[in-house]
């Protein structure tokens, strides 16, 4: 590569949405260059959880790579539902199809990011993209004309538009005011652990909510060779408000709690506790400017009742690059002509995003919370309905709705 090279799109971040739009692109033969300060495979803070969306972006961008996540057995745990324990200790466990036998795979799986990651960055190399691992970005000027990219070994790069994917600390999503907000940001923590025991043999991903971390959860995500993922996630507001050690409550937690201590009773941490910020897609932002695009988790995606960020970052990847194709065959990079791109994201994710954040809210109500997870165990007519709003978002809207629960009362 030579020391000044042009490209149509620049991409800033190799994780999951960076691939996606890479993917994305290459198959739409428009150049680019795919740029990450790490080299892979690399760590990465995470929940680990790779829900139907990731299926869902990948077969628009490149289908065989879900064919070899479904083949990747020893890396890739498949996961057929969630199961939500509620503050009254109560299990409600919900799967994510109707009907197993219409699906060819599991709709969902469970990998480190390591393994997810580096499979993603694997699959990016084509000859419309230059992949620049281990290369830092120093500084990106956006000019009327181009944008000027300089990375730290003194190499430069010139561009059409850029896309920042490269998370939560992104400077420029800084600079264009996506900053943090404590009341739509979560603090979490993770630790990896082996030998917990109550695993679901399906892969059920676990998300307890109990009294001293609402509103928030923690969770138990079973992973490949008897190792879980086992984290805790906490609004920011009232991490702050409350002055509440994340850490000592994860520790408490595997130690004190009634139910959960016992299953970790035997089990060995294999790292020690790591922390990472989410930012959380609980109210709309700006996510294009003059030749310049924000994905993923720079761009303030995760949902706030889940916590769920891969997917809604590959999402917004997706729809990047057909974005990024109209603009190039119209040579048109303008704030204006790059609008459509977060109408269609927030076309897409805003009706999950807003039911997402009034879960969130319902959470602190823990009568109610209670109730739905009782009514769940006794009707499974409910059951199938919570199901189905795995397969529907439109479904789900039924929860923001107080005639939903009143109904839910009154029907025994």
């Amino acid at each position: 590569m030579s020391s000044t090279t042009h490209v149509q799109v620049a991409i800033i971040g190799a994780g999951p949405a960076g691939t996606t739009l890479s993917m994305g692109l290459t198959k739409n033969k428009i150049t680019h260059a795919l740029i990450d300060k790490d080299t892979f495979p690399r760590d990465k803070i995470c929940g680990d959880a790779l829900s139907g969306k990731v299926v869902y972006a990948l077969n628009r961008v490149k289908p065989d790579v879900v064919e070899q996540i479904a083949a990747g057995t020893e890396a890739f745990l498949p996961s057929w539902g969630i199961s939500f324990i509620a503050p009254n200790g109560k299990r409600l466990d919900i799967p994510f199809t109707t009907d197993k036998t219409k699906v060819q795979q599991a709709p969902g799986f469970i990998a480190t990011r390591e393994d997810f990651d580096s499979l993603m960055v694997d699959n990016t190399p084509s000859e419309y993209c230059r992949l620049l691992l281990g290369h830092a970005v120093k500084s990106t000027q956006i000019t009327p004309n181009k944008v000027f990219i300089e990375m730290s070994d003194g190499q430069h790069l010139t561009a059409d538009v850029v896309v920042d994917c490269s998370g939560v600390r992104s400077d420029l999503a800084k600079d264009h005011g996506i900053e943090m907000d404590l009341n739509h940001y979560c603090a979490g923590l993770r630790q990896y652990y082996e030998g917990v025991e109550g695993l679901s043999e399906e892969g059920y991903i676990e998300l307890h909510f109990i009294n001293d971390v609402l509103p928030g959860y923690f969770w138990i995500f079973p992973m490949t060779n008897g190792r879980v993922n086992f984290g805790v996630g906490m609004l920011s507001a009232s991490v702050s408000k409350h002055k509440v050690n994340l850490k000592d409550m994860l520790h408490r937690i595997v130690t004190t709690h009634p139910v959960i201590s016992k299953r970790f009773a035997n089990a060995k941490a294999l790292e020690s506790v790591k922390g990472w910020g989410l930012p959380l897609g609980s109210k709309k932002r700006q996510l294009h400017f003059d030749r310049l695009l924000f994905c993923g988790d720079a761009a303030s995606l995760i949902d706030p009742f889940t916590g769920e960020g891969i997917g809604n970052a590959m999402i917004s990847a997706k729809y990047a690059a057909d974005v990024l194709t109209d603009a190039l065959a119209a040579n048109d990079f303008s704030e204006k002509s790059l609008q459509t791109y977060t109408d269609q994201v927030y076309h897409h994710l805003w009706p999950e995003l807003s039911m997402s954040h009034q879960l969130q809210k319902m959470v602190k109500y823990l009568w109610l919370f209670n109730f739905v997870a009782n009514k769940g165990l006794k009707s499974k007519e409910f059951k199938i309905l919570l199901t189905s709003m795995f397969e529907n978002v439109d479904l789900r809207k039924k929860f923001k709705d107080p005639r939903f629960y009143f109904r839910l009362l009154f029907n025994r």
